[in-house]
């Protein structure tokens, strides 16, 4: 008999949930998507009282979609909540709905590490994060399983010194002193104007921007758009949402397309990559599918 949909908390995600697992599924996932393997209609984002609430849905290998806010004042909560739903793609038959705040966390990191396992140089040996927030921490783990670095340096506005403590890394003084001579840089920080300027990249730098995830919101500053080629998930969702893109007004390649052969990855030694992420929904249901296929496979091991 039908037993309804299972129901996973955000510990049942986090148990279930490797990293090492799902960086590969993200690649496959960007890799279908730009295949054009998937159904993937641009999200439809609005604004709320005090904050956004999102719909992002997608068929591929599974079916679901993602409901999703972003309150950016929170203050002691978490500035992003949601909800992901799971069906059966041959009958429309719900499986699942699982907490998707941790799935949205741990997949733009894995999906940056994807972009930096492709793109960075093979000699990296300087991290840099912009923020101390959930993407640092989720990137700083995610990163180090695609790339070794001898040095990790952390800036903030606010927190740079407690997480530095936490994970044994150095907070600079500015993002600046952050920036120059880093091998890697992610931007994971809630800027609505420039934080990365172009004058302090070194060259052959990677830079993994997740923030400014709306038209009219930037991250990084014309130098930076201007000497840097541009990768991104989707080309259709990153036109539309990063007001970064929107501003390079240049030629952008799908990740998806370099795993398949078909784009252009690093050319060379001093090239300036940078992958701009805003985070789409085949990630989403990707990530939560490999949540159940984990969930399945510990029980029969149990």
């Amino acid at each position: 008999m039908p037993t309804g949909p299972l129901i996973l908390t955000e510990d049942d995600v986090r148990k279930h949930l490797p990293m090492e697992k799902l960086i590969p599924a993200m690649a496959e996932a960007l890799q279908d998507l730009s295949a054009g393997a998937v159904v993937q209609p641009l999200r439809t984002v609005f604004p709320v009282c005090g904050g956004y609430f999102g719909v992002m849905s997608a068929c591929a290998r599974v079916l679901g979609a993602k409901l999703v806010t972003f309150y950016p004042e929170n203050k002691g909560i978490p500035t992003h909540h949601a909800m992901i739903l799971l069906f059966r793609p041959e009958t429309g038959e719900p499986l699942a709905v699982m907490d998707g705040r941790l799935i949205t966390e741990m997949r733009t990191a894995a999906v940056s590490a994807v972009a930096t396992k492709l793109l960075a140089r093979d000699d990296t040996n300087v991290l840099t994060i912009l923020g101390s927030g959930v993407q640092a921490r989720s990137h700083f783990q995610a990163l180090r399983l695609v790339r070794e670095f001898s040095e990790v340096r952390v800036w903030s506005p606010r927190n740079a010194e407690r997480f530095a403590r936490e994970f044994k890394v150095h907070a600079a003084g500015s993002a600046e002193q952050a920036v120059r001579g880093a091998d890697v840089i992610v931007v994971a920080t809630a800027a609505t104007t420039p934080v990365l300027l172009g004058e302090w990249l070194a060259r052959g730098a990677h830079i993994n921007a997740v923030g400014a995830t709306r038209p009219n919101w930037r991250e990084l500053d014309d130098n930076v758009l201007q000497h840097a080629t541009i990768y991104v998930e989707s080309r259709e969702a990153a036109l539309k949402e990063s007001g970064d893109v929107i501003a390079a007004e240049k030629e952008t390649i799908e990740v998806g397309d370099v795993i398949a052969g078909k784009g252009d990855g690093r050319k060379s030694k001093d090239q300036i990559t940078l992958f701009k992420s805003v985070g789409v929904a085949v990630e989403d249901i990707t990530a939560a599918a490999l949540v159940l296929k984990e969930r399945s496979a510990n029980s029969m091991h149990s």
